[in-house]
C-alpha cells in the first residue's frame, strides 16, 4: 500500500542548478603560489630603491612576533641604519575627534608639493580583549594615500604603552633607509602614547579643539609642557572665534610652565584643515625649530637621548619577556597569583619570591 503524501511548507522545489563555489578549473589554470622567501639583502636593496611593496613587507617582518621573523628583520634594520637618520621626525597627537588625519592629509600633501616625501606611520588603537584593530587611516587619508610622495602605514597598537607601536623606532629607519625625508607618527591620543612619542621624534605637535568646554581642564598639564607647537583645529566658520579665543588662553597658560632646555618658546596657532589656513605658518615654525635646535647641538643630544632610549627599552621588554616564558615562573606564576588575591601573601612579598626563583633558575 502506498504511503499517502502530505504536502508541507518544507518542501523544497528543486530550483536552477548553482554554479560552483570554486572554479573547477583553477588548479590548471592558475594555481596557489607562496610569495617567495627573500633574504635581508633582496629586501634592503629593494627598500634603497623605493620598492613599496618590499618595504612593507619588511614592515611586517618587524611587526611579526615569529622568532625567524624577528630575525630576518634584525637584519634588514641593521642594513638600513647607515642609511637612516636624515629626516624630520614629527609627532602629532590630540584627542580622538580633534581632526588629526584631516590634518595630516592636508599638510601633508602640502609638504610634497615642496620636494619633500613623507611617510605616516599612522598608530591604532587595538582591541584589549581581540588584539585586532581598525587600521582605517588610509580610508580617512584617501588622497593622501595616492600621493607618490607619500606612504601611509597604519599600525595595531598591541596593547603597548597608551597605543604606541612597539616597533615604531624600527619601522622608522627603514622609511628613512627608503629615502623618505619627513616622518610623521600619529598617536592614539588616549593616554600616556605622548610620552613614548615624545622619545622618538624631533618637534611634539599637539592638536586641540576649542568650544570643548573648560579649555585648560581638557588637556593634561605633562602634555602641554612636552608639546613643542600647539595648534587649534577646525578654525572656520562660526568655530573661528572661539578658535582665537582658545588660542588666547592656551598662549597665557604656557607662560606659567618652565623655559624647555633648548630655549625654544612653544607657540598657539589656529589652523583649519578645511579650509587649508595656517598650515604654512604652522610648517614654518616646525622649520624655526628645526633651526633652533639643530644651531645649539639641542637636536643632536635629544636623538642620541633617543637612542639610549631605545636600547633601555629593549632590555626591559626583552627581559619581560624572557621572565614570563621562564619555565620555573611559568609553573609558579599562578600558585603564587592565588596566594597574593587569598590575602596570604602581600604583592610585594610574591614579586621577590618569583624574582628569586628565576635568578636560582637560570635558562640558556
Amino acid at each position: 500500500m502506498k504511503k499517502k503524501q502530505h504536502n508541507s511548507a518544507l518542501n523544497v522545489n528543486k530550483g536552477v542548478e548553482q554554479p560552483p563555489s570554486i572554479n573547477p578549473n583553477f588548479k590548471h589554470t592558475q594555481g596557489f603560489k607562496r610569495r617567495p622567501e627573500r633574504s635581508a639583502e633582496e629586501y634592503f636593496h629593494g627598500i634603497r630603491q623605493g620598492d613599496r611593496s618590499l618595504l612593507s613587507q619588511a614592515i611586517t617582518l618587524i611587526e611579526s612576533q615569529r622568532s625567524q621573523h624577528q630575525e630576518l628583520a634584525q637584519d634588514i634594520i641593521a642594513r638600513c641604519l647607515p642609511y637612516s637618520g636624515n629626516s624630520i621626525r614629527i609627532g602629532i597627537t590630540g584627542v580622538p575627534g580633534v581632526g588629526k588625519s584631516s590634518f595630516i592629509e592636508a599638510i601633508g600633501n602640502s609638504i610634497t608639493d615642496f620636494d619633500r616625501s613623507l611617510a605616516v606611520l599612522a598608530i591604532d588603537p587595538s582591541s584589549e580583549r581581540s588584539k585586532g584593530s581598525i587600521l582605517g587611516d588610509k580610508t580617512r587619508m584617501e588622497s593622501l594615500a595616492n600621493n607618490p610622495k607619500a606612504f601611509i602605514r597604519p599600525s595595531p597598537s598591541a596593547g603597548t604603552l597608551g597605543g604606541v607601536a612597539r616597533k615604531t623606532r624600527e619601522i622608522m629607519v627603514v622609511c628613512e633607509a627608503a629615502g623618505f625625508n619627513t616622518i610623521f607618527v600619529e598617536t592614539v591620543g588616549v593616554g600616556q602614547s605622548e610620552i613614548a612619542v615624545h622619545s622618538m621624534v624631533d618637534v611634539f605637535l599637539l592638536l586641540m579643539l576649542a568650544g570643548a568646554g573648560d579649555e585648560l581642564q581638557g588637556i593634561k598639564r605633562g602634555i602641554m609642557e612636552m608639546a613643542d607647537i600647539l595648534a587649534i583645529t577646525k578654525s572656520d566658520g562660526d568655530n573661528t572665534r572661539a578658535s582665537q579665543l582658545a588660542r588666547i588662553e592656551y598662549s597665557n597658560a604656557l607662560h606659567l610652565f618652565p623655559p624647555a632646555p633648548s630655549g625654544w618658546e612653544p607657540e598657539v596657532l589656529c589652523i583649519s584643515s578645511k579650509e587649508q589656513t595656517g598650515l604654512d605658518k604652522l610648517w614654518k615654525r616646525i622649520e624655526a625649530h628645526l633651526n633652533l635646535t639643530k644651531a645649539y647641538h639641542y637636536f643632536d643630544k635629544r636623538r642620541e637621548d633617543q637612542l639610549k632610549a631605545w636600547m633601555n627599552e629593549t632590555i626591559r621588554d626583552q627581559l619581560g619577556n624572557h621572565f614570563y616564558h621562564h619555565p620555573t615562573i611559568v609553573e609558579k606564576l599562578g600558585e603564587i597569583e592565588q596566594a597574593i588575591l587569598s590575602g596570604k601573601l602581600s604583592p610585594y612579598v610574591g614579586a621577590q619570591q618569583l624574582l628569586t626563583a628565576y635568578f636560582n633558575h637560570p635558562v640558556g
